[in-house]
């Protein structure tokens, strides 16, 4: 049986058709199995609870024991302040650097070098920049290398390169003839960087921010390293030992006890909605800059 080449052609476009559809699946599917599986696991715990009592005393049922099942309150407060805090931090020092590198850096090399750094810097293993921080705290203030504080620095690392690549490629966006326009009327260089080409970037300079945050809230390597054990009780200061949602799912899955068991896969089940959430706002943000730029 032979065929003609445009019958070829048609079934070789089916093929492709599928060979897609497949790949979209194999991609998907992780996502809905991790989602499945903390749901089935962590949502018999997952309601008010959760989110207004504090950690257990770790037990497991048994023999006429009945566990109080608590919540991760502390946890989800602890990750607020860490991941705010990494933003109060890195997101200033990220728009900077990207302001400098496109409005005033052009071709200069250390504008280059700029580029270069926030590149080797998002490559840079987390628990790398857990150490860093560690050491660099031992050397000048060994009072606060386990707490919340060493915590959020450590997290504002691994931040800083998404914010910065993220913000010189919405400012990249803006058309020259913009800014052009703004020199014409006598406005002055950073007046027009500012106000004018900051603003006509916002959309994609959020979808960076909103990314650099999912990131740095699903961290855990670096917080190992450097929140001491603040699971316990409620944070009294950005000075004292912290805990996180990635600490706590760390923690409750490598004890023995039950309801702590629970309470991690709870906390996981969260901590990949917090993700998914930011990273469904994200892509929001962006194809609204697309239709913008499109003129729709």
């Amino acid at each position: 049986m032979t065929f003609d080449r445009a019958t070829r052609r048609k079934w070789f476009s089916h093929g492709m058709v599928v060979l897609t559809g497949l790949s979209i699946v194999v991609v998907a599917t992780p996502l809905v199995w991790i989602i499945y599986e903390t749901a089935l696991l962590g949502g018999s715990v997952f309601n008010v609870a959760l989110f207004t009592q504090g950690i257990p005393y770790p037990c497991t049922p048994g023999n006429g024991i009945t566990c109080h099942q608590g919540g991760i309150v502390v946890p989800i407060e602890g990750t607020l302040i860490l991941v705010g805090l990494a933003a109060l931090f890195s997101v200033p020092i990220g728009i900077g650097a990207a302001i400098a590198s496109v409005e005033y850096g052009g071709q200069r090399r250390w504008a280059r070098i700029t580029g270069l750094v926030a590149d080797v810097l998002s490559g840079v293993p987390s628990i790398v920049a857990g150490a860093f921080v560690y050491a660099l705290l031992i050397l000048y203030d060994p009072a606060i290398v386990f707490s919340t504080l060493s915590g959020s620095l450590a997290l504002a690392v691994l931040m800083l390169p998404i914010v910065t690549r993220a913000c010189e490629e919405a400012l990249r966006t803006v058309p020259h003839s913009v800014r052009e326009a703004a020199y014409a009327l006598g406005i002055s260089r950073w007046k027009t960087s500012v106000r004018i080409v900051l603003v006509g970037a916002l959309p994609g300079i959020v979808t960076g921010i909103l990314l650099a945050i999912a990131r740095a809230a699903g961290e855990a390597a670096p917080l190992l390293i450097l929140l001491g054990n603040g699971c316990a009780h409620s944070l009294q200061g950005i000075q004292d030992e912290g805990c996180s949602l990635s600490y706590w799912i760390w923690l409750g899955a490598t004890n023995p006890y039950q309801n702590w068991a629970n309470l991690a896969w709870a906390a996981a089940l969260l901590l990949v909605l917090i993700i998914l959430v930011l990273s469904v706002a994200s892509r929001l943000v962006l194809d609204r800059m697309a239709r913008r730029m499109r003129g729709g």
